[in-house]
């Protein structure tokens, strides 16, 4: 409870009520997020994200049932979960299902990720049969994290600050030797993440791009691909990590020699960008897709764009990836105080280089405007390559953000450093 900052009971209870307020009987759920986030529940039955693998009704009145593989369902889990919920076999979901059906229940269901067999099921019971296809009514709630989900997120990002430091020192003294290669530089940040025994996970694969391999936006490192880093290009890496207290999500571009003037000025758009997005100021009702040329302006100025979103939703230890809000114009729904995101504007130049610089942020209630406005504040604490940095290019208050952060970043991860990583992160935070 301590690190959910609410009771799992507290939770079922206002689910029930929106229930109700919609006429719905009862909800399948199938995404293991939203049925982890609505019973405290964490696991390690997938790499990468700490999901227990399931499946729950929860009626509108009374207690939910859970189902599990059969071989899990041990008597002190039972005990467990014996005040709020009850355990069952997943092989007896269907039946169960084709009952709420037969009794023409209105069965609440999201078509966008429910597993066909579940909707065949209901309907299957009887033609009375009702199901209300609508958004999974746990994804919302989720989204909004209270203050204890909040401080964890913190915690995390502090956490992986200090790692980041570590690696980005690490990597700015191996990569001039022309030493370095993909597979290499991911090794070796993993290690520094798992120097805190609070690390459980990274929460994606990394993506470590050297070079032209940068320009593949999703790129994963094999070992047929794994290409040498060579001095003077620009190395990618976008990873993140599952800590007990939250999840993490960051990119960084790293120069490793003399940038060329394009991919300074590439650099410096992409920045502009995410800086845009970390100052902006927007109208409580403002969605993601309303605000996602902010990130693109400085790009589209100069006939270039990036074929991404710029940010997507970020779980509280669970997914890196979570509905339903995020930054590009699919995501229609407002942004709501607590929500975290991704902000990642980048650059692509195919068979060249590429560029993203992503920090997470999450949004709260802005000083300004009486309580009807929001803003983001941002949760990554770790430098961002100012050799890349085209000074000309980015105005005063853009100049004053980025000076903010780095002392930010100097003044909270600075103190957990030691010898050569505290050295390198004082001259990497340095003022423009």
């Amino acid at each position: 409870h301590n690190r959910a900052g609410k009771k799992a009971e507290d939770k079922l209870a206002e689910l029930q009520a929106t229930l109700a307020a919609e006429k719905a009987d009862a909800t399948v759920l199938t995404l293991p997020e939203s049925i982890c986030w609505l019973f405290n529940i964490r696991g390690r039955d997938v790499p990468n994200t700490p999901f227990v693998l399931g499946f729950a009704i929860v009626p509108r009145k009374g207690k939910p049932t859970l189902y599990f593989d059969k071989a899990r369902i041990t008597p002190e889990l039972r005990a467990q979960f014996a005040d709020i919920a009850t355990l069952a076999d997943t092989a007896g979901l269907q039946a169960a299902l084709r009952k709420l059906g037969a009794v023409g229940k209105h069965v609440w269901v999201d078509p966008a990720s429910a597993p066909v067999a579940v909707l065949n099921a209901i309907k299957s019971g009887s033609d009375d049969a009702r199901v209300i296809e609508k958004r999974d009514p746990v994804l919302l709630p989720k989204s909004r994290k209270n203050d204890a989900e909040l401080a964890g997120m913190r915690e995390a990002h502090r956490l992986d600050g200090v790692a980041l430091a570590k690696f980005l020192a690490w990597f700015d003294a191996e990569a001039p030797k022309g030493k370095l290669d993909e597979i290499g530089i991911v090794t070796a940040l993993e290690a520094f993440r798992r120097e805190e025994p609070t690390c459980v996970d990274a929460s994606f694969d990394t993506i470590s791009g050297a070079g032209p391999n940068g320009a593949i936006v999703h790129y994963r490192v094999t070992e047929k691909t794994n290409r040498p880093l060579h001095p003077g290009e620009l190395m990618l890496v976008d990873s993140g990590a599952q800590y007990l207290s939250g999840t993490t999500d960051i990119t960084r571009t790293m120069s490793t020699g003399k940038p060329s003037a394009e991919e300074k000025d590439r650099f410096t758009r992409v920045l502009k960008g995410m800086i845009a997005i970390s100052m902006a100021r927007f109208p409580r009702g403002t969605s993601g897709a309303q605000i996602d040329v902010l990130a693109r302006q400085f790009l589209w100025q100069a006939g270039l764009t990036y074929t991404h979103g710029t940010g997507h939703g970020v779980g509280a230890y669970l997914g890196v990836h979570e509905g339903p809000i995020g930054i590009s114009p699919r995501y229609t729904l407002p942004l709501e105080v607590g929500q975290v995101l991704s902000n990642e504007p980048g650059y692509y130049k195919d068979g060249g280089f590429g560029i993203r610089i992503e920090n997470l942020v999450h949004v709260v209630e802005s000083p300004v405007g009486e309580g009807k406005y929001l803003e983001f504040e941002t949760l990554t604490l770790a430098p961002i390559d100012l050799r890349l940095v085209e000074k000309k290019l980015l105005t005063d208050d853009e100049r004053d953000w980025l000076n903010a952060y780095h002392k930010r970043v100097w003044k909270e991860i600075g103190p957990e450093l030691k010898g050569e990583a505290k050295a390198w992160l004082k001259e990497a935070t340095a003022e423009l």
